[in-house]
């Protein structure tokens, strides 16, 4: 994403936070970009039966929660961090003038958005239409290539729980568990100490 001196230039302060911490809350207003260091955060909704469902889950150099700067909306999740964390945190007119200053990293960004566009476009059709095991491969194989570029048969190592895995597909973690275990005999899944790997 951003080169860190680059945001330093803008202003950035390095925040910390401990698993479970929020970082903000569905329903305030977009204020700041932010951009992971270390650890692993993820944007969660609650449904009303308190359900969570996980958004996504993003990973060291990555963003989170940009497109309602650019929209100038209220956040539409939670950010929570899923393990201890370092984050920068620059605000949005310092972001906004960032991107003017720099139009390389103003495509960087574009690019990521996109992206997580089009997994949404992917995910929304697999959520309404799709079996278990077709949906579970589908976030892994984002996962692997877009988030982690890797490409090799299982190369790929399951940085998620499959609790997660339920949160990000819509599906009950023991439908999860039973389509881990049937995509392992058919051999689009390696499980080697509950570990699994695509």
């Amino acid at each position: 994403m951003i080169a860190e001196d680059i945001l330093y230039k803008f202003e950035a302060e390095k925040l910390t936070f401990l698993k479970g911490d929020q970082i903000f809350s569905e329903g305030q207003p977009a204020l700041c970009y932010f951009q992971i260091l270390s650890g692993e955060v993820k944007m969660n909704n609650f449904n009303d039966d308190g359900k969570e469902f996980i958004q996504g889950i993003f990973f060291k150099g990555q963003s989170f929660g940009e497109p309602p700067l650019f929209a100038d909306v209220k956040y539409p999740a939670h950010a929570e961090a899923l393990s201890d964390a370092e984050v920068l945190r620059v605000s949005k007119d310092n972001f906004l003038e960032l991107l003017k200053a720099h139009p390389d990293e103003h495509l960087s960004i574009t690019k990521a958005l996109a992206s997580r566009l089009y997994y949404k476009a992917i995910m929304a059709t697999e959520l309404s239409s799709q079996e278990p095991e077709h949906r579970i491969l589908r976030i892994l194989d984002y996962l692997k290539k877009y988030v982690h570029h890797l490409d090799t048969p299982f190369s790929f190592q399951v940085d998620i729980t499959r609790q997660q895995i339920a949160d990000l597909t819509g599906l009950r973690v023991e439908t999860v568990i039973r389509a881990t275990k049937s995509l392992e005999k058919k051999g689009e899944l390696k499980i080697i100490n509950r570990k699994l790997f695509r």
